[in-house]
């Protein structure tokens, strides 16, 4: 079974390397046109949601979580 990795970009989206579908709250399948890495929006900003597509950087996003032990 292949793995899927999920990464918390300090300040940015959620990378999504592997493979994965996304749908949206109507069941709908996003077309990732055959990507093995997708980056998700965490700032609320993209014009390109649920994907990235850079506006973290122009709206002062900050999120900068860690991992507990």
């Amino acid at each position: 079974m292949a793995d899927v990795k999920i990464t918390v970009r300090d300040n940015g989206p959620f990378l999504v390397t592997g493979p994965v579908e996304v749908s949206d709250g109507a069941g709908n399948t996003f077309d990732l046109k055959g990507k093995e890495t997708i980056a998700l929006c965490r700032c609320g900003v993209s014009a390109n949601r649920p994907f990235c597509d850079g506006a973290h950087r122009d709206c002062n996003f900050e999120s900068a979580e860690r991992a507990g032990s």
